[in-house]
């Protein structure tokens, strides 16, 4: 299946001190101007950033407006109010990506099927096996989080394709007894399942029960294009069509109207706290132990609500500037979209992007990226 390069938009959802929604609707509005196909948000409890660096030094003018960067809001809930506003009716809507430890599955097959009605098709179901922070603290099991999450999918599959009957089904984590899914399909189709996925067993995994793949921590266009691979190969042993499933990726982008200012955003302590989410393997391709272990697994594992200030700030100092521009898309515009092109001949067919030049703590470099940003949106809609 042939199609050509897409893009959407991923957004925080934090609760601001003028409006709940106002981070999501900027964005939705963002994505409507900009040509993008779709709009997602995050699915947490609380914040991937080390709430102890989250002060009106480190975060600017923008602790104004957040003034609590853990007060996150729910995902589906929040869909579901951009759902109702017509001018998005056009935007596909999704999470990226809901959590398959936290949420009973059942309860994701109903809150994305009602997306998908309620969008007349637009909705969208990311998934992964979620991350320690938002599971272990609130007493979810935190064992095995890749059998559940296959677990989850395979429930999820089940019910979508029960046609309301009864449904009985033996699973370690989640059995049912004589469930009942009664929720049509939107003409027949039920949302896509994007997985996010970067282990051989998650991408394995991704072939036989995803229509989309969005890693996070693949850092190198090579990798991407291995994992790729992986997935396609796994599919096909399904005997699934492997072409049909959409290679994606979810990155932030980092731009400004010079390099200096784009050097400045990547240097931030904020926009740092990113690479603390990477695995210490991309760590030690840059001559750097990663400050919480020389094994540490990246996000799954990262538990940042329990960081103090003197701690963060010292792992922060050591993340190297190579790391950081790794991890993103950065500099002007062309530059960027250079950048695209390189994964794009990966692979890569529909990018997730995240507005990294948000976080510059300088009011003014912050609102003048808007624009440079506006035309790296606008040039992935012509790639």
């Amino acid at each position: 299946m042939t199609r050509g390069f897409r893009f959407g938009l991923l957004d925080g959802i934090v609760n601001t001190r003028f409006s709940a929604s106002l981070p999501a609707t900027s964005a939705a509005l963002t994505a409507a101007a900009t040509g993008a196909d779709s709009l997602w948000v995050g699915d947490h409890l609380n914040s991937l950033v080390p709430r102890s660096l989250a002060t009106p030094e480190h975060l600017g003018v923008g602790a104004r407006l957040i003034p609590k960067v853990d007060a996150v809001l729910e995902p589906w809930t929040m869909l579901g109010h951009l759902a109702a506003r017509n001018r998005f009716r056009r935007l596909r809507l999704g999470v990226c990506v809901t959590d398959a430890s936290r949420r009973n599955p059942a309860v994701t097959a109903q809150a994305a099927a009602t997306l998908h009605l309620l969008t007349r098709g637009r909705g969208l179901l990311g998934i992964g096996v979620g991350e320690r922070e938002g599971n272990e603290p609130y007493g979810v099991e935190w064992t095995k989080p890749v059998a559940r999450f296959e677990e989850a999918l395979a429930t999820i599959r089940a019910l979508w394709d029960s046609g309301g009957e009864l449904v009985t089904r033996d699973s370690p984590y989640f059995p049912l007894r004589n469930a009942l899914f009664d929720l049509p399909p939107y003409k027949g189709t039920w949302p896509e399942i994007w997985v996010a996925a970067q282990g051989p067993r998650m991408l394995r995994l991704t072939g036989r029960y995803g229509d989309a793949w969005v890693p996070f921590t693949i850092s190198r266009p090579a990798d991407y294009a291995d994992s790729l691979a992986t997935v396609r190969a796994a599919a096909s042993d399904a005997g699934r069509d492997p072409m049909a499933i959409v290679p994606a990726l979810n990155r932030a982008v980092v731009c400004g109207r010079t390099r200096d200012d784009v050097d400045e955003a990547l240097d931030g302590v904020l926009f740092k706290t990113m690479a603390l989410a990477a695995p210490a393997h991309a760590w030690a391709r840059h001559g750097v132990e990663h400050p919480l272990g020389a094994d540490f697994s990246g996000v799954q594992d990262l538990i940042p609500q329990t960081m103090d200030y003197e701690s963060a700030l010292s792992h922060i100092k050591k993340v190297p500037v190579s790391l950081m521009k790794e991890l993103c898309f950065h500099g002007t515009p062309g530059e960027v979209l250079d950048q695209v092109a390189e994964w794009r001949d990966a692979g890569l067919g529909y990018l997730l992007v995240i507005n990294g030049s948000q976080l510059n703590p300088r009011l003014t470099k912050a609102v003048s990226a808007s624009l440079p940003f506006a035309r790296v949106l606008r040039g992935l809609k012509r790639m």
